[in-house]
C-alpha cells in the first residue's frame, strides 16, 4: 500500500472537548490606549467562564503581572485551582494568533503543536517574543512541536489561528484578503493558492479549503476569517451579514454568502452590531468572534439592540451549552475580542 502524501492529522473543531484554554494576561497598554483600565476585568470574566468547564493556562509577563492577575481573578470569583500561571514574556499576547494550532493524530490519542511563524500580521515590529510562545507550550505540555514550512521554498510559513476555521471534518474556511492579497500585509510573499492548500492539507489534515473574499471593516489583521464566518456542529456556517447597503460590510457579506453557497455549504446569517467607532476609528466589532469552550459559548456584545438576536442565533447553533454575553466594547478597541484572545488545547 502506498504511503499517504502527508502525515495524517486532524484539526479538531473548536466545540470538541478541550483540556485547556490558553490566555495571556494583558500588559501592553498600546493595544488599548486610553482604555486599559477595564481590560483586566474583561479578562477576569473570560477566565471565570472558561474555568467553569476546563483548565486555564495563563501567561503572565513577570512577577507583578502574575500578582495582579491573581488579585483580579480572585476578586472575580475565579476558581484559582483551575488556573495554571506561567511567567513568560510576550509582546502583545493575542493567543489565537501567536500560540500553536493543536491537532490530533488519527488515533485521537496523540496531539501535535503546529508552529506557524508569527510576524504580527505582517504589520508591526514587535513580534519576536510572541513568535516563541509555541516553545513554551511545548515545554509545559510535552506535546511535540512541528514547524510549519512553506511547501514551495521550505521557509517557515506565516499563519495565524484567527485566519483559519475548521469543521473538524477536513473543511477549512479562509479569506483571499488575508492570504492572497498581493501588496497589503503579505504573509508569505509569492505563495500561491495551491501552495496554501497543500500546506493546509499537510499540517492540518484539510481535504477541502473554501476561499471567501474580504473580512470585516476595521479588521487590523486584514481579513481574518474568525470575524466573519464560523462553522457550527450542524455543519452550517454562521456568516456575519450586514443588511445596510451603505455600510462597508454589505458588499463583502453578499460576496461571502455567494461563495459559501457555491461551495455547497448551508449558511445562517449573523447580524453585525451597528458600527463601533472610537476616536474616529471604525473597529472590527463582530459577533462572529465568539469562543466555544467546554462550559459555554462566550459571545462578544456591544450594548447594541442586535446583541439579543446574535445571542439567540448562536445559542441555537450550539444547543449543548449556554451562550454567555461578554461585554466587549472596550475589548474591541484592541482590534480583537474573545476568539482573538484565546486558543484551545483539545483533549486527546
Amino acid at each position: 500500500m502506498p504511503m499517504p502524501l502527508f502525515p495524517p492529522r486532524i484539526f479538531p473543531a473548536e466545540w470538541e472537548r478541550h483540556d485547556a484554554t490558553w490566555l495571556a494576561w494583558p500588559h501592553n497598554e498600546e493595544d488599548w490606549p486610553g482604555k486599559f483600565g477595564p481590560i483586566e476585568w474583561a479578562f477576569a470574566e473570560i477566565a471565570r467562564c472558561v474555568t467553569a468547564g476546563e483548565r486555564l493556562d495563563l501567561l503572565c509577563k513577570n512577577d507583578p503581572a502574575e500578582a495582579r492577575a491573581r488579585q483580579c481573578l480572585e476578586k472575580s470569583a475565579v476558581d484559582l485551582a483551575r488556573v495554571r500561571f506561567h511567567q513568560w514574556p510576550t509582546d502583545r499576547g493575542w493567543m489565537r494568533d501567536c500560540a500553536p494550532t493543536i491537532v490530533r493524530r488519527p488515533d485521537n490519542a496523540t496531539l501535535e503543536l503546529i508552529d506557524w511563524k508569527f510576524n504580527a500580521w505582517a504589520k508591526y515590529d514587535n513580534w519576536r517574543l510572541d513568535d516563541h510562545v509555541p516553545i513554551l507550550v511545548e515545554r509545559l505540555t510535552g506535546i511535540p512541536r512541528i514547524d510549519a514550512l512553506r511547501p514551495d521554498n521550505g521557509e517557515r510559513m506565516v499563519c495565524e489561528g484567527g485566519g483559519i476555521e475548521t469543521d473538524g471534518a477536513g473543511a477549512l474556511l479562509v479569506t483571499e484578503e488575508c492570504f492572497l492579497h498581493p501588496d497589503t500585509q503579505v504573509r508569505n510573499p509569492g505563495m500561491t493558492r495551491a501552495a496554501y492548500e497543500r500546506a493546509f492539507a499537510e499540517f492540518l489534515g484539510i481535504s477541502r479549503t473554501v476561499w471567501l473574499g474580504a473580512g470585516c471593516a476595521g479588521d487590523d489583521t486584514h481579513g481574518h476569517i474568525d470575524d466573519i464566518a464560523r462553522f457550527t456542529p450542524s455543519g452550517a456556517v454562521l456568516l456575519a451579514f450586514e443588511d445596510n447597503p451603505s455600510d462597508a460590510n454589505h458588499a463583502s457579506s453578499i460576496d461571502n454568502e455567494r461563495r459559501l453557497r457555491a461551495a455547497g455549504l448551508t449558511t445562517a446569517r449573523l447580524p453585525y452590531p451597528a458600527p463601533v467607532v472610537f476616536d474616529g476609528q471604525r473597529l472590527p466589532a463582530s459577533y462572529a468572534n465568539f469562543y466555544v469552550c467546554n462550559a459555554a459559548v462566550l459571545v462578544p456584545t456591544f450594548n447594541d439592540p442586535r446583541d439579543a438576536d446574535a445571542l439567540r442565533i448562536i445559542a441555537a447553533a450550539f444547543p449543548d451549552r449556554p451562550a454567555i454575553p461578554i461585554y466587549s466594547r472596550d475589548l474591541v478597541w484592541g482590534l480583537g475580542t474573545l476568539h482573538c484572545l484565546t486558543q484551545q488545547q483539545p483533549s486527546p
